[in-house]
């Protein structure tokens, strides 16, 4: 079979299966609406949690930014790209979240791919909750590391795996918030579990951060915990991009010595740092926003009680409606957006066959008239 022939064959596959994924080109997006053909959606497929991604701070702070400092690195970071805005952003993550140490990223996905990557040898072995994101899964399967997954959400199945080994070191890997689900881990008891065979935790943030907890520190403080590895990302509730990793400082000193994705990548621009730390700084300040956040996912919550559909239990930003098969996701997505609500549905493989959904995502930009139009919506829509 040539490359052409394999590559339409996975195509045809995956029209077939109703799984083909295609982009939608915006004019304009925020996290309450965006504009698609000139026509104007209520965005319910956004993760700004809190709206920051068009706040005039963090504007203006890439804006000045740039003027200094350009608008590249122009090299890694251990080549001519470690900025002062870089160093600043990196202390004031490590200080807010009670760490000695912050490294930045480009994504989390190479923050997650960087650290497993680096860390797991041969003997090793990577517990991971079986619904992790698919960045921790496919880096701890492609180390040399063996991985086993345990049953979501569940202490006593990671119990089961924790029997002692010999040699080789543990890693546990889990989401704080679960991006399809949108539950939250027990950290706690996930923490205890691990610490008791010697191993390391590593928690994905990326849907914690900024809206749960004091200040928006996240899950692991919410929670009491501390693990080993803390990632967060600033796609979200950070409205920008990239991530960082929180460590010790000789974790960080070997990742630095070890972690390809920082060694042989161009470091984000130090203008974009000067925006996330306008960006930190809005989300610790950020109270009424996450106030805001807590009642849309209320007001809506409680509408959608009457729903003849399945709504995952959450009491996050995330608000998975359960639909089953992928054509019914793709329908039922499709009749939201005829009646203004822009909705994604998020099908196989990205989650398991037959659990095909709704994603709906709810932000503080979200007024209670948008909760209520896409309540109606839903009701209509799943009557017809």
């Amino acid at each position: 079979m040539s490359w052409q022939h394999r590559i339409a064959a996975a195509l045809t596959e995956r029209q077939q299966q109703q799984r083909f994924r295609q982009r939608s080109l915006l004019e304009q997006s925020r996290a309450g609406w965006l504009l698609h053909n000139g026509k104007r959606y209520r965005n319910f497929a956004s993760n700004d949690y809190l709206g920051l991604s068009h706040d005039a701070r963090l504007v203006q702070a890439w804006q000045q930014g740039a003027e200094r400092y350009g608008v590249g690195a122009g090299a890694s970071g251990h080549v001519t790209g470690y900025a002062l805005p870089h160093a600043q952003l990196e202390a004031e993550l490590a200080d807010w979240l009670g760490y000695p140490c912050a490294l930045l990223f480009n994504s989390g996905y190479a923050a997650n791919q960087a650290a497993i990557g680096a860390l797991a040898k041969a003997g090793d072995r990577i517990l991971a909750d079986k619904l992790s994101h698919a960045s921790l899964l496919e880096a701890a399967s492609l180390s040399p590391a063996t991985l086993r997954r345990f049953a979501h959400n569940q202490p006593e199945s990671l119990q089961r795996l924790l029997t002692p080994q010999e040699a080789g070191e543990t890693l546990v890997v889990t989401e704080g918030v679960f991006s399809m689900d949108g539950d939250s881990a027990p950290l706690g008891a996930l923490h205890q579990l691990t610490q008791q065979r010697g191993g390391w935790l590593l928690v994905d943030d990326a849907h914690g951060i900024g809206v749960q907890g004091e200040q928006g520190r996240g899950s692991c403080w919410q929670q009491g915990v501390r693990p080993e590895l803390l990632i967060v990302t600033f796609g979200k509730a950070f409205g920008i991009s990239g991530a960082a990793l929180l460590c010790d400082n000789d974790t960080a000193n070997y990742l630095l010595q070890f972690a390809r994705h920082l060694i042989y990548s161009t470091a984000m621009p130090p203008a974009q740092a000067e925006a996330l730390r306008a960006a930190l700084h809005a989300v610790q300040q950020g109270d009424d926003l996450r106030q805001q956040l807590a009642a849309n996912i209320a007001r809506f919550r409680h509408g959608a009680a009457q729903l003849s559909l399945m709504l995952l239990p959450s009491s996050t930003a995330i608000q998975p409606l359960l639909v089953g098969e992928d054509s019914q996701a793709l329908t039922l997505a499709s009749r939201l957006r005829q009646r203004g609500c822009w909705v994604t549905a998020i099908r196989p493989p990205t989650v398991p066959p037959g659990t095909a959904r709704l994603r709906l995502t709810l932000t503080a930009s979200h007024t209670a008239d948008d909760i209520d139009r896409l309540l109606e919506a839903l009701y209509d829509a799943q009557s017809e």
